[in-house]
């Protein structure tokens, strides 16, 4: 993990279930991650089912806003009394496979990576610089002539939570998935 404590933490957490335990595994998921919503700093998650994409695995993606919230999480009694009844259970198979990332290396993860594997920071930085560019400009040829007559305030928060979300759920993804090889080299 690369940033400084007050950078925002993504954790994914990606677990191989025992056959038979995948309803139970679910439950446990949903409250877990209900009683984390309620710490300070946590900034969502998701649930990735088993697919191709995720090897078979469900993954767990939560964001704090901070190492130091993140971390007290993680060393909280709450998540430990979660972590001790999946092991009381039996519900997985083997070991967590753990990544924490954060700042910019958030938009370029991606299940099948293997751990220790970070993108090149000056191309992450080449590829955020092309994307954000041809979605801001995408959105402003589309959108333009109804943003234009808005307060320059309120058009650049729709313009950037628009860019933000697209980043985020659609585009980083399949852009980090075209350029695995090259970013991660």
């Amino acid at each position: 993990m690369t940033g400084n404590i007050d950078t925002p933490v993504t954790v994914s957490i990606a677990r191989k279930v025992r056959p038979g335990a995948e309803a139970q595994y679910e439950d446990w998921l949903h409250r877990i991650s209900e009683v984390a919503t309620h710490f300070p700093g946590h900034q969502g998650v998701h649930i990735l089912k088993p697919s191709s994409k995720t090897l078979g695995e469900y993954v767990l993606i939560v964001g704090f806003s901070s190492y130091a919230r993140q971390k007290a999480w993680e060393d909280s009694a709450e998540r430990q009394q979660f972590l001790d009844e999946l092991s009381e259970k039996n519900l997985i198979e083997g070991d967590a496979d753990i990544k924490k990332v954060s700042g910019l290396e958030f938009w370029f993860t991606l299940p099948e990576v293997p751990v220790n594997a970070k993108p090149n920071q000056h191309k992450m930085a080449l590829v955020l610089i092309v994307v954000v560019f041809s979605l801001l400009f995408a959105i402003n040829l589309t959108f333009g002539a109804w943003l234009n007559v808005l307060p320059l305030a309120l058009k650049l928060v729709l313009m950037v939570t628009g860019q933000v979300l697209l980043m985020t759920y659609f585009v980083m993804p399949a852009v980090t998935r075209m350029l695995k090889s090259w970013l991660f080299r």
